[in-house]
């Protein structure tokens, strides 16, 4: 089984740098399932529904994961995200109880020729601005109460700040799931590995966005903070038209759910 994975399409330049390159690598690929992260789509601070609705007219995209930034155009996308056919999911261990309710779903099962694979959503307790339940527990918890044993993988998509946390986390899992890749620092690793036990890591996959840019945004508009520890204004998406295509392949064997390799792939072009 192969999966293609895209994290985190930032901004104008990322969408269109996106949509240039993903039925070509799609097609060259020929993935059985495909995840895409539209977290920043929208100018950084989470998707709206114009922007989702376009990504759905790309044939071959079968869920979307997301982060810290999915409620922040909460308004216009509450609708899109609440739809009984979104592919849109959220990070697990957001707190609940009888008097807090946080909208749609935060794990899928996805079936397609046959196959089966569980994608679910973790968001790191540290150094991370949400206040969310111990994503070690919680993914616990959700293996326990899953058949896993009708499935041919598992992936995990974990936004965290820290890669010590990171790699406990991959420790933990080994030998439960088939793939765990980071996200959040918007810059591809080369920590690529299938541990002792077979699940496979990768640390950030990185984006699709401005490519001479600080993360996403524009020099000048960060300088200050830099420079004398102050943010000044706005902070200004960079529109220098250079962008990257970030991605990677994850093979898995779909009778032991094992990860037999991973293939990262890098495009940087001019719009």
């Amino acid at each position: 089984m192969k999966v293609l994975i895209f994290w985190d399409i930032y901004g104008r330049i990322g969408r269109n740098a996106f949509k240039k390159h993903f039925l070509s690598l799609k097609e060259q690929y020929k993935p059985d399932f495909v995840i895409v992260n539209p977290e920043n789509i929208s100018s950084g601070r989470g998707p709206i529904e114009k922007h989702m609705k376009e990504l759905d007219a790309l044939w071959g995209i079968d869920i979307y994961t997301s982060w810290n930034h999915i409620f922040d155009n909460y308004d216009d996308i509450k609708n899109y995200l609440e739809k009984s056919d979104s592919k849109l999911i959220r990070p697990a261990n957001f707190y609940e109880s009888e008097h807090v309710y946080v909208p749609w779903k935060w794990y899928k099962i996805l079936e397609k020729k046959g196959l089966k694979l569980l994608v679910v959503n973790l968001m790191s307790s540290v150094f991370m601005r949400d206040d969310v339940y111990n994503p070690f527990l919680k993914i616990d918890e959700i293996l326990k109460e899953i058949n896993t044993d009708d499935l041919n993988g598992i992936i995990i998509d974990f936004h965290r700040e820290t890669t010590s946390e990171m790699y406990a986390m991959w420790m933990f899992l080994d030998g439960k799931i088939s793939f765990l890749f980071w996200t959040h620092t918007h810059i591809q690793t080369n920590d690529e590995l299938v541990f002792p036990k077979w699940t496979g890591l990768l640390t950030d996959v990185w984006m699709s966005g401005p490519l001479y840019s600080i993360i996403w945004a524009d020099f000048e508009a960060m300088k200050s903070r830099f420079l004398w520890w102050m943010l000044k204004g706005k902070i200004d998406q960079s529109l220098d038209p250079h962008y990257v295509v970030s991605a990677c392949l994850v093979e898995i064997d779909e009778k032991t759910k094992k990860c037999l390799n991973i293939e990262k792939m890098r495009l940087t072009w001019k719009l």
